[in-house]
């Protein structure tokens, strides 16, 4: 089931950016709102041994899952899949907090960071390979990002 979003006790999360066959993570950090790409996990279907040792070893206090809705904003069947793995991962681990994150758009933001590496010179073409870690990344600190703005009265 998915948790509720109380404070954490580390302020470690962990984003992902879900695929049918990829999956790509990153580790945040929720006092400076920071993300970090990690890697993309390629898969067939069950992702859950290599996702369970990612998690044994950042001991995320929360997990931030990117949901991929149609650009109006409405449900999809891959958005549908999105739910049902967070389900699942909150089976598998009862005491993470799960939480389900917009992530229009993430994927094209990911493209541009890339590119923009490329022209830098700081991206090389076999990078490409974690643009799904990338993503993680960018819906992991747009999730930061809204939890820190100022609430107004």
């Amino acid at each position: 089931m998915l948790k509720d979003s109380a404070c954490s006790r580390s302020g470690v999360a962990l984003g992902i950016d879900f695929g049918q066959r990829r999956i790509g993570l990153a580790t945040g950090n929720e006092l400076t709102g920071t993300a970090t790409a990690l890697q993309t996990i390629n898969h067939s279907g069950d992702p859950f041994d290599e996702l369970d040792r990612v998690i044994r070893d950042w001991r995320p206090d929360r997990i931030v899952l990117g949901l991929p809705l149609a650009a109006d904003g409405s449900e999809t069947e891959i958005s549908r899949s999105a739910r049902r793995f967070a389900e699942q991962l909150g089976q598998r681990h009862p005491g993470i907090a799960i939480e389900m994150h917009d992530e229009r758009f993430s994927s094209r933001q990911a493209d541009s960071q890339f590119a923009d590496a490329r022209r830098s010179g700081h991206a090389r073409r076999r990078d490409a390979r974690n643009l799904d870690g990338i993503a993680a990344a960018i819906i992991l600190e747009s999730w930061l990002a809204g939890k820190n703005l100022p609430k107004t009265p």
